[in-house]
């Protein structure tokens, strides 16, 4: 009972510590997340759940995804989660970036 109420808590603060951590601006400028790279879009978003060195916690290791998923496998992933990874974390153009930096790790 203790174990499934922790689970639910850490991925509770994840999911609010990710969507908090978005900082979208739909007008642009310069502090725009859509024109942050893979590995900064990861640290903010996923490393909660994967850790900041892709050894994973609450979520699966991805240090050597990219010889396991492709990047179209791995986006939709992202877009559709999987186990208990929610869907949509991120999306479009940030979906891709982070994609296509994880696929790179083999």
């Amino acid at each position: 009972m203790k174990k499934k109420l922790l689970f639910s808590l850490l991925m509770g603060a994840s999911l609010a510590l990710a969507a908090c951590g978005g900082g979208e601006d739909e007008g642009g400028g310069d502090g725009d997340t859509a024109s942050a790279s893979g590995e900064t879009l990861y640290a903010q978003t996923c490393s909660g759940c994967h850790g900041g060195n892709l050894q994973g916690g609450a979520g699966p290791e991805l240090a050597a995804i990219g010889s396991k998923y492709s990047q179209e496998e791995i986006e939709n992933i992202i877009a559709n989660g999987q186990g208990s990874m929610p869907p949509k974390l991120l999306e479009g153009e940030e979906a891709s970036a982070v994609a296509e930096w994880l696929a790179a790790k083999k």
